[in-house]
């Protein structure tokens, strides 16, 4: 098959995807990869119909390899993750409003244009969490304890673009991390960027009954093949804080001939295959999912 990778130089020494790529050529598959950040891009010559069986993106939020995505899409072109989806997500206010309509436990989200409007937030809501919207790899993420500590936030979150805030939830001060790949997930444990602690590695987890359904349906929701889920456990369940395409997959046994495979599998039936609830993997045993989140899950305000 011929492959399509669009790499941002932010990802241009990643393991993930320059493993992934490794592997598919070493099986003997063609594989082109194009930086959109770093090209002058031709776009009425880029995209051409039956150039390539699928196109694959790993860039930053907020970088043109998403547009040059999207077109490939609009060509009839075969896109991994669907390119739509990928917009559902990467914008985290549209995200936060398709989660909760869907019945996905995520906390109430404000969004604002500019940092000032935030102090019409109730004082009820703090502390708030308030990150850039179209924010990745843990940018920008800050804690914001009061009304008062906005203020004298101000000048920090100015020129970050639409922003978000939402209530702080409780938590032991870690997350897990459900990574979806071939219609399997993957749970590990990390420190929270809001509790940064050297102490605490990364790990492979054991992944619970309630957290695989809720990690299996904002697959089916978002309409994402690979996709990463970060869940915290706040005293009234699982709450959804973000939800990326294409994430890292570390910690995920043998995480690049996975993903190879699963892009391959993509490629082949022209597009996502998403089933609504994919079985879960742990690294001790496999769990039967629910089809729905389970009723008790909250909204973590």
């Amino acid at each position: 098959m011929r492959l399509c990778f669009l790499v941002e130089e932010h990802y241009r020494h990643d393991g993930m995807p320059n493993e992934v790529i490794r592997r598919l050529t070493a099986w003997g598959h063609q594989v082109d990869v194009v930086r959109p950040g770093g090209s002058l891009l031709s776009m009425t010559e880029a995209v051409r119909a039956g150039s390539h069986d699928a196109w694959v993106l790993k860039t930053v939020s907020g970088g043109p390899g998403l547009t040059l995505l999207e077109a490939a899409a609009a060509a009839g072109l075969t896109t991994v993750n669907d390119a739509r989806s990928i917009r559902g997500v990467r914008d985290k206010a549209l995200a936060a409003a398709i989660g909760r309509a869907r019945g996905l436990p995520l906390p109430p989200t404000y969004a604002a244009a500019r940092p000032e409007l935030l102090r019409e937030v109730p004082a009820a809501a703090y502390p708030l969490v308030v990150k850039p919207a179209d924010g990745s790899s843990g940018r920008a993420v800050h804690l914001v304890s009061s009304p008062e500590r906005l203020e004298a936030m101000l000048p920090v979150l100015a020129g970050e673009g639409l922003l978000i805030a939402q209530p702080y939830v409780p938590n032991s001060g870690t997350d897990i991390k459900v990574y979806a790949v071939g219609g399997e997930l993957f749970a590990t444990e990390r420190c929270s960027p809001l509790h940064p602690d050297p102490a605490v590695r990364e790990r492979g987890v054991p992944l619970s009954a309630e957290v695989a359904a809720i990690a299996a349906q904002v697959g089916a929701v978002y309409g994402l093949d690979l996709y990463g889920v970060d869940v915290l456990l706040g005293p009234e369940g699982p709450v959804v804080v973000d939800v990326n395409d294409f994430p890292s997959f570390r910690q995920v046994p043998d995480a690049a001939a996975r993903v190879a495979r699963a892009v391959l599998d993509l490629a082949r039936r022209g597009g996502s295959g998403l089933p609504p609830a994919p079985p879960a993997r742990s690294y001790a045993r496999t769990l039967t999912i629910p089809a729905q989140v389970p009723a008790g899950a909250v909204d973590g305000a």
